[in-house]
């Protein structure tokens, strides 16, 4: 008889796959929200009209959000090598399952210790919201915080990551943050990089690190206003896609967020706050910020690889696992 887990698993998927093809040809009516099978938790609203279209008149960041979904037991047993946080948007499903069955599994590297966690915001569309809460008391491994999930605000996702390791696991060793759409070679990442064997560093932070200046074009992706950003060059940041710092940075980080400015770059802010404590970001051209065409090879000597889908994903790692014994 298939276990509990496996059916609440199917059901999900089903759910997922129904909720998405619905959305796509009408907005969903309150009443599709009685046949869901698991009760969902009552959260408090969400906190009103926090973007930043607005926060830029506001000098400090206080961060007054609470969690919707939370895992506060996670490090109770055992503190943790390495914690992944992945910022991840509500409809991406596939791709947190292709990471939660490749790089991702919390158990392939036996007694070193793994964390996974998916960072999310609120969402507008309550249904989204209730499969991601079905996802979560399946998997247990999401922490939501009650801020609107949007690009513009994905500076507070990582602030909400900094702050849930802070209060929850601070004794883990490192940190990666991450994104959805990007692949990780674990091994490089823990046994060439992190190496469990030797001290644990400190004020340790490093990725592909970008040296650049604000574009100041309105129809850019990156536009940056004069008034949010005056100055002419950003400090030394580490892209967004993937980066990795000792723990104890962390906290530094989220701290030092309460009183700095708030800006909706995420990666160019984690670069402020390290600029005022002191922490300059060690380059790593293991970290790759762009799609690369896939070769065992070549794959074998990066720690990210940027764009690839949960496809791809599931086809390059079982094509590096299955050949490990082959040599370049």
């Amino acid at each position: 008889m298939p276990s509990k887990v496996s059916c609440l698993y199917l059901l999900t998927v089903v759910c997922w796959a129904s909720a998405l093809w619905y959305l796509s040809i009408s907005r969903p009516n309150t009443t599709y929200v009685g046949h869901m099978s698991i009760p969902i938790r009552k959260v408090p609203n969400p906190a009103q009209n926090i973007t930043f279209t607005n926060i830029h008149t506001r000098p400090l960041n206080p961060h007054a959000f609470e969690y919707v979904i939370n895992e506060p037991k996670k490090c109770e047993s055992a503190a943790p090598f390495l914690i992944i946080l992945i910022s991840t948007t509500h409809k991406e499903f596939d791709a947190r399952q292709a990471i939660r069955e490749t790089w991702g599994d919390e158990s392939t590297f036996g007694d070193i210790r793994i964390l996974t966690i998916f960072l999310l915001g609120w969402n507008t569309d309550s249904i989204l919201n209730q499969m991601v809460e079905q996802e979560s008391q399946i998997f247990h491994d999401i922490v939501v915080e009650n801020f609107i999930d949007s690009y513009h605000n994905l500076t507070l996702k990582t602030m909400m990551g900094m702050r849930w390791v802070t209060t929850f696991c601070p004794k883990a060793q490192y940190i990666l943050k991450t994104d959805s759409d990007i692949f990780v070679n674990m091994d490089n990442l823990i046994y060439k990089l992190l190496k469990p064997t030797t001290k644990p560093r400190r004020r340790y932070f490093t990725g592909y690190v970008i040296n650049g200046g604000p574009i100041r074009d309105m129809r850019s992706k990156w536009y940056m206003s004069r008034d949010l950003y005056p100055d002419s060059r950003y400090p030394p940041f580490c892209s967004g896609t993937g980066y990795v710092f000792s723990s104890d940075v962390a906290e530094l980080i989220y701290q030092t967020s309460l009183h700095t400015r708030l800006l909706h770059l995420e990666d160019v802010y984690v670069g402020m706050c390290l600029r005022k404590l002191g922490i300059h970001p060690y380059q790593n051209s293991g970290f790759n910020h762009w799609k690369m065409a896939y070769s065992l090879c070549r794959y074998r000597r990066v720690i990210t690889v940027h764009q690839i889908s949960p496809e791809e994903m599931h086809r390059i790692w079982n094509d590096m696992s299955s050949k490990k014994h082959l040599r370049c």
